[in-house]
């Protein structure tokens, strides 16, 4: 069946995702309703399903609005009862088939950013909300460095087609930490210019891929000992660099004080 996913824009930096057909439409994240009814009527789509990631109001604000326009509308997302609106609950392994559009998601659990986090996986895209970010990936809110490196490592190992779409319009300030870090990365440096070029004329940068990912995003290259070396260089940073858990705790610090 037919599909496009487009982009809703929401607050500053926050993007709703659409999926839809000439007549449906299920919509991830929507933080704020008003875009989102717009979107829907200027499409003249009705709204089928909501999906959810994690309990951050920016993701969830929406609902009840929604949910008050299209009574019909489910709503699905993590086993959290602070969630007001959630009528379907998906945790670790589930799959999720959405009849409207004849597709199927895989649910992975990543927590990192917040313990409650869930991702949705198609076999060519997948919805990461905060967890994956292009160039970066969500602040540790709720996990350690093990439990959010290990739910990263979920998702670099998806195809490389797979398309990033994540919920923030973050990824040309990631590439500036990117370049800190990594910044003899010859394709990191190709990808940053384009970035830049898009963000001047006001463009989306998303959705990424997954072997993009892996190409430039700091927190997927763990392994990399030219950012271990740079890090050991500019940071006088050597013990906590011995595994891959250690460099990336370190990376998300030196990120959140960037």
């Amino acid at each position: 069946m037919t599909y496009q996913i487009s982009s809703i824009k929401a607050f500053t930096d926050n993007y709703i995702w659409a999926l839809h057909n000439n007549t449906h439409a299920l919509v991830v994240d929507p933080g704020d309703a008003k875009p989102v009814v717009a979107f829907l009527k200027a499409h003249q789509l009705t709204l089928d399903c909501i999906l959810i990631t994690h309990h951050h109001f920016d993701h969830t604000g929406g609902i009840a609005a929604l949910t008050a326009a299209f009574p019909k509308a489910k709503v699905y997302g993590p086993n959290n009862p602070t969630i007001t609106g959630i009528n379907y609950t998906l945790q670790d392994s589930d799959t999720l088939h959405i009849k409207a559009f004849d597709i199927t998601f895989t649910i992975l659990a990543t927590p990192g950013h917040t313990l409650d986090h869930i991702v949705y996986v198609h076999e060519d895209f997948l919805f990461c909300g905060d967890t994956l970010f292009s160039g970066g990936c969500g602040r540790m809110f709720e996990g350690t460095p093990d439990v959010f490196h290990t739910s990263l490592q979920k998702l670099a190992a998806l195809p490389s087609r797979t398309k990033v779409y994540c919920t923030h319009e973050y990824t040309q300030a990631n590439l500036a930490f990117a370049l800190s870090v990594d910044g003899t990365n010859s394709e990191l440096n190709r990808y940053s210019k384009w970035v830049n070029a898009q963000r001047q004329q006001n463009k989306i940068t998303l959705p990424s891929t997954i072997g993009k990912e892996r190409e430039i995003n700091p927190f997927l290259r763990c392994h990399s000992n030219a950012i271990r070396k740079t890090i050991f260089e500019n940071y006088s940073e050597n013990s906590a660099l011995t595994t891959q858990i250690g460099t990336f705790a370190k990376l998300r610090e030196l990120k959140d004080n960037f």
